[in-house]
């Protein structure tokens, strides 16, 4: 029985930690941030919802980083190449390809733990981030759940690395979701399959990435229950295991409970059809077994963190520098179909077939990264302030760990004022540290420091893919 006027619930909870910077979310947006402040000599607390660090990368098991770099550029230097080097090292990483090595989960899981370790976190796992205490613009404590029972955590800055924005919009910061109908990618149920013969699904042409041939035909003999052409496809983690990132849950609202639970139910279920298209329709998968799906849903797309700065689509296709520059990046705009139809999939293809060539980047300025309405919270992650076309981009793994770094350091540069104000102190500062982490930052040079600019919020016009656009300065 529900009460439609609610009730009150109060209760005196302990403030059990008290550090520098709180983290919210323990996924590679997360990790970068933890470690990057920690780095910097500060006292932090991460709470991980799940029962290890990586989200989509381990729990979700995601089978692949998505692009680093290009054949010129590694963007996601610093923690990210540290990452990718040490799970290469530690065999997680069956393909060295710079383009996004493949990835054995629970390799990167020992990985994570041991830089977590290395760097002096205090963390705590299935420990979910759940409200926050806030006097005006400014957070004063987090409240998290354990297994302990609830608990507070102060902290001078805050970092919502939570993926769906949790911090910021419970501490009151606009955001946008969806297109302007309110649609949203799809979600996957990631999944892990044994015995396949790759070496004989490579010479059919149905190897990593190629899978989709025969959808047709399947679909003309009813294997589906929806007809979906957009397979991003199964990938090569073993010798003869193979990663899913098969089958879409249309309609699914990650930030809405019902909608969640739903969506994980339908996408355990479709998974039955796939195995019957893999096994029936394409050669070296007739023995294919399902050995396990995700423990975390694959979520694309939620709330969109309004920020000082919205960066957009004209600012990828312009290659836009910015004074306030903390990375770059250039993954495609890689928006899945918000509906399975012929005519969604095809404009997710035109999407993909105008991408940033080799050397070829977008800038990120540090405004994306402070909320507005907010003193002394900064976001990082697939939230951050972007329009939905840029948020396609970002969004992947590589492109975390740009944003939760720089989160990180700014995070501890903030904790150094007596009210953690995380636009009070010269953006050269974190652009110096930046560099000396390693971030891939072109544009930083090194020059006497001078003040952020008044941050006043810019939405820059979204264009049409492929439309003429003005860098906001030459690029270099």
């Amino acid at each position: 029985m529900s009460d439609s006027q609610g009730l009150r619930y109060e209760r005196h909870i302990p403030v059990r930690i008290d550090v520098d910077v709180f983290v919210a979310g323990g996924g590679p947006a997360g990790m970068a941030a933890a470690v990057a402040a920690a780095r910097q000599g500060k006292t932090v607390f991460l709470a991980e919802s799940l029962t290890c660090f990586g989200g989509m990368g381990t729990a979700g098991m995601l089978p692949v980083f998505m692009a680093f770099g290009d054949s010129t550029h590694f963007y996601a230097d610093g923690f990210g190449r540290e990452v990718s080097e040490r799970l290469i090292s530690a065999g997680g990483a069956p393909n060295k390809n710079l383009r996004g090595p493949y990835i054995v989960g629970e390799v990167l899981k020992r990985v994570y733990d041991d830089i977590a370790a290395e760097a002096g976190i205090d963390f705590i796992f299935q420990t979910s981030f759940v409200d926050v205490l806030k006097s005006g613009e400014h957070v004063d404590a987090a409240v998290c759940a354990s297994k302990s029972g609830l608990f507070a955590v102060r902290a001078r800055t805050y970092v919502d690395a939570t993926g769906d924005g949790d911090l910021c919009a419970r501490a009151g910061a606009p955001f946008e979701k969806g297109d302007a109908d309110g649609n949203l990618q799809p979600g996957t149920l990631c999944s892990l399959w044994a015995n396949i013969d790759w070496e004989r699904a490579n010479s059919a042409g149905n190897g990593a990435w190629r899978q989709d041939s025969q959808l047709e035909r399947a679909f003309a003999d009813k294997v589906f229950s929806v007809d979906d052409r957009h397979l991003p496809g199964m990938l090569p983690v073993g010798q003869h295991v193979g990663g899913g990132n098969i089958g879409h849950s249309f309609s699914v609202d990650g930030t809405d409970d019902r909608s969640l639970t739903e969506a994980i139910l339908r996408g355990r279920k479709c998974l039955l059809e796939y195995e019957r298209y893999y096994k029936q329709y394409l050669r070296g998968y007739e023995s294919m077994s399902l050995v396990r799906t995700g423990s975390l849903f694959g979520i694309r797309e939620t709330r969109r963190i309004t920020g000082d700065y919205v960066l957009a689509a004209a600012d990828y296709y312009a290659r836009a520098v910015f004074d306030d520059e903390i990375g770059r990046y250039n993954y495609w705009i890689d928006i899945h179909p918000s509906k399975a139809d012929p005519k969604a999939y095809e404009d997710h293809v035109k999407l993909r077939e105008n991408p940033l060539k080799d050397g070829e980047s977008y800038g990120i300025p540090y405004r994306t990264l402070t909320p507005r309405r907010l003193q002394n919270v900064l976001v990082a992650g697939r939230c951050v302030s972007t329009d939905r076309n840029v948020q396609a981009s970002i969004r992947v793994m590589p492109g975390c760990f740009i944003t939760g770094q720089a989160a990180g350091i700014a995070a501890a540069i903030a904790a150094d004022k007596t009210d953690g104000d995380v636009r009070a102190f010269p953006v050269k500062e974190l652009q110096r540290r930046l560099k000396k982490m390693g971030a891939f930052l072109p544009n930083f040079a090194e020059a006497p420091v001078q003040e952020l600019p008044g941050l006043r919020p810019v939405v820059p016009p979204v264009l049409e893919p492929g439309a003429p656009a003005k860098p906001e300065k030459p690029a270099k």
